[in-house]
């Protein structure tokens, strides 16, 4: 493990405030109003009620406040490190009071995510949003939260849960109007923050199931079949996965009980047309609205494997890294409902952490969740679709836009029986997507932080739909599991890798089975893993997606595979070792190939002491390693040296890196050249027009020219001198995209292969939490990047990125071991 980076010092807080204020209306000015004047920041600067606030409210005290609905006094303790404990003597004040600490920290944050839910980000930034806001409305989170919360009986101790958060919340927001404490960021743009309801709760989990789950493939892989052809498509973007993978779950598995889809066959110029309209629009909408795939890890190993005799659980979720955090770490305690962990600001329960008995984290499942229909339309049939053999009526909702600085606009939702119809360029073209399934997650997390075994575990994971997750397990007996829980949406016949004809035929005609979605317990090997991976074999007899629809390449999961099944037993510090290791599985595979090919080739003096580089190394992607550089510099020029006189000669319209589609067609096309490198050396796609006849050799000595040719003009000096981090940096990000305010770059190391998960030039996705269980020794730890608040003026800003920066975790305290912790902080809530 590499030594702790020096600590980076911490901004004062009267340059946070400036940075804030300055910084923030540039940043709105750029990114929403193109031309035109900057936000009015005459309010910001009254000294009463503008950003000046933020350090008096930057601070955390011993405190004794009042709330409205508290119904018994509730105990808030916060550690120097800002992480929260929360006891109460009720269900409801724990919940109510949840919601209040979620407010007092990141209200924001909060009304940032509701209103991109329900599409009235245009509200207070103008017309530059109204975009997102159509889409939005139109896609239907806004629908589909209000019938989550419709369906709640009253009952129903989720719906109790919800309630008593939402008045939390807004007993924060009325004590900071009425202190003048609201958020800079309030002020800045101009407007107050409506009071919470349930419903924005559910709002916050649909925009997190969004970001993980809706997807634009089909669209992608429609433009792919029209340009490069059927033939060409569905053998580099298969069903099943080309290479070697590490599925968890290898069965055997029950018999299938709906029909086999069909293969691939050559669309229409007008369904080509109509799904590069839609991936155009799809593609134009900001970061985060469409899916870009996964990165995260988890696993789990059994007492039986473990030094402490006990089980073992490490999890780390791969998500945008932000400040503030997507996360907030927090106790949870009361006579129904003992938890430990995460939450998302803006809802009531811990998402992964542990309670008394079990603990769980996830990873994103990443089966196909999202199916494009194309309509059928005719002009003698005004508003209405084909289906099932008879004319329909579309069923149409109408919402109004408020526009800050303008006149409202209004938009009309058309929905078929498949879902909205979110595009008309001569084809209505509407979208399934499990997102828009009433799903009461909420309810199930509660019951998940109050199971005491596996089977309760099991049993609260029935009701979860969106988005499908890898839940590992690890309990205090010593056992261990992992189900991939959701909606896996069946169609028996058709081709749901593309836009499919919306008559009926093709519909999505219900799930999996849950008894037959991939899971295991207690496995013969004592381990268990995920790493966005397939999680069965071949021979697993449903339809789950395809290997870029979208499927992680397994290295990851090959690796962590790799570590977990050596002979041994494994110790909480090898978990926390595995979460950081930044070994590449792929190079491991390829290097060697790639020297035998170079061998008594020859080579430039550069070129030789590249290869001297490779030569011995361990395949780790650290910040001073050359040879990570010049693998990196290699594995992207084979990848341009193989494909790009495809793309070139075939007029590809989506690019092989492009963010726009959901994983980058290179994840998908990598795994192709992995396996033809291995074992089908004189693949025809290294022959591509124009270049001739020649095989991956070839093709492999023409991309390590080019590598380091590109390399010693890009960072020139001697080889020996191309260490990774020059090239390769990691930033968290500002959520409000206030530069000032980011942290990094930073020198980082790891790449997209690796278990410590570093994508990107520079990466901004990453580890967004990592936790360590150990329930032999009853040791919890966890740290994410960032800190427990929003304002920069507090020292809980970015105090915990150095501990998660070096690769250590914090203890995960109880309350009652935090009381005696120093430096800790009380309030005292009261009725």
């Amino acid at each position: 493990m590499a030594s702790a980076p020096k600590r980076r010092p911490r901004i004062r807080p009267i340059i946070n405030l400036v940075a804030a204020i300055l910084v923030t209306g540039m940043v709105l000015f750029v990114a929403f109003f193109p031309a035109g004047p900057l936000p009015a920041l005459g309010p910001a600067f009254n000294p009463t009620s503008g950003a000046w606030t933020m350090a008096a409210d930057a601070q955390v005290g011993d405190q004794t406040l009042r709330l409205q609905g508290l119904r018994k006094p509730v105990s808030v303790l916060f550690e120097s490190n800002g992480m929260a404990h929360i006891t109460a003597q009720t269900d409801h004040d724990l919940f109510l009071a949840t919601g209040y600490v979620h407010a007092r920290f990141r209200l924001f944050q909060m009304d940032l995510m509701r209103r991109q839910g329900e599409g009235r980000l245009s509200e207070i930034v103008g017309k530059a949003a109204l975009d997102t806001d159509r889409f939005e409305l139109q896609l239907g989170l806004l629908r589909t939260a209000q019938t989550e919360w419709s369906q709640l009986s009253t009952s129903d101790a989720s719906r109790d849960a919800l309630i008593a958060y939402a008045q939390g919340v807004n007993d924060r927001i009325g004590e900071a109007e009425s202190a003048h404490q609201l958020d800079a960021m309030f002020t800045l743009l101009g407007y107050r923050p409506q009071p919470w309801s349930p419903i924005d709760s559910l709002l916050v989990k649909g925009d997190m199931t969004q970001t993980l789950n809706f997807t634009d493939t089909p669209l992608v892989m429609a433009l792919l079949n029209k340009s490069l052809g059927t033939d060409l498509t569905s053998e580099w973007f298969p069903v099943q996965p080309p290479n070697l993978q590490a599925p968890y779950d290898p069965g055997p598995y029950a018999k299938a009980s709906t029909a086999p889809i069909e293969t691939v066959t050559q669309l229409t110029d007008a369904e080509a047309q109509s799904a590069e309209a839609l991936y155009q629009r799809l593609a134009a909408l900001p970061p985060g609205l469409i899916s870009q795939g996964g990165a995260s890890n988890n696993w789990a190993v059994a007492g039986a494997k473990s030094v402490s005799g006990g089980a073992l659980l490490a999890g780390d979720p791969h998500l945008h890294l932000t400040l503030p955090a997507i996360w907030f770490q927090l106790t949870m305690d009361s006579p129904g409902y003992h938890a430990a962990g995460v939450s998302i600001p803006g809802t009531p329960v811990v998402l992964i952490g542990h309670n008394e008995h079990i603990a769980w984290s996830l990873t994103d499942a990443q089966n196909q969740q999202t199916f494009f229909y194309n309509e059928k339309e005719d002009n003698a049939h005004p508003g209405m679709y084909f289906w099932n053999g008879a004319w329909q009526k579309y069923r149409t909702v109408g919402y109004d836009i408020p526009v800050h600085g303008g006149q409202a606009a209004h938009v009309d939702v058309r929905l078929s029986v498949h879902g909205p119809v979110i595009t008309e360029r001569g084809q209505a073209t509407s979208v399934w997507w499990a997102g828009n399934l009433p799903s009461q997650d909420l309810g199930v997390l509660l019951r998940i932080g109050q199971a005491a075994n596996y089977q309760q575990f099991r049993d609260a994971l029935r009701d979860w739909h969106s988005p499908t997750h890898n839940f590992v397990y690890a309990d205090d007996k010593g056992n261990i599991g992992l189900i991939s829980a959701g909606y896996y949406p069946l169609v028996a016949h058709g081709q749901p890798w593309l836009p499919m004809p919306g008559t009926g035929e093709n519909d999505v005609t219900g799930t999996i089975p849950y008894d037959q979605i991939p899971q295991v317990y207690n496995p013969p090997d004592n381990i268990i893993w995920s790493a966005n991976q397939r999680q069965v074999k071949a021979s697993y007899p449903y339809y789950i997606g395809t290997a870029s629809n979208f499927f992680d390449p397994g290295y990851r999961a090959d690796e962590i595979h790799r570590v977990l099944s050596r002979p041994g037993k494994l110790s909480a510090s090898d978990m926390m070792a595995l979460q950081t290791d930044t070994r590449d599985f792929l190079a491991s595979e390829m290097v060697p190939v790639l020297l035998q090919t170079l061998a008594g080739t020859q080579l430039s003096a550069k070129e030789s002491a590249a290869v001297a580089q490779l030569r011995g190394w361990d395949y780790r992607m650290d910040a001073d390693s050359v040879a990570a550089t010049i693998w990196n510099a290699f594995w992207s020029a084979y990848l341009d040296e193989t494909f790009s006189p495809w793309w070139k000669s075939r007029a590809v319209p989506v690019g092989r890196e492009e963010e726009g589609n959901s994983n980058k067609l290179d994840d998908a096309l990598g795994q192709d050249l992995e396996t033809w490198t291995l074992h089908d050396p004189a693949n025809r796609a290294f022959s591509a027009p124009g270049v001739g006849s020649r095989t991956a050799p070839d093709a492999q000595k023409a991309a390590f020219q080019k590598a380091v040719a590109q390399l010693a003009q890009k960072l020139g000096g001697a080889p020996s001198s191309w260490s990774w981090g020059r090239v390769h940096a990691r930033q968290l990000e500002n959520l409000a995209h206030i530069t000032g305010l980011n942290y990094g770059p930073r020198q980082d190391r790891g790449d997209a292969n690796t278990p410590l998960a570093a994508g990107g030039f520079p990466s901004t996705h990453g580890p967004s939490w990592r936790m360590v269980v150990d329930w032999g020794a009853r040791s919890f730890q966890g740290v994410y990047p960032g800190g427990q608040s929003e304002n920069p003026a507090s020292p809980w800003y970015t105090n915990r990125v150095d501990t998660w920066w070096s690769g250590l975790l914090d203890p995960m305290l109880s309350a009652d071991a935090a009381a005696s912790a120093a430096g800790v902080k009380k309030w005292s809530l009261r009725p």
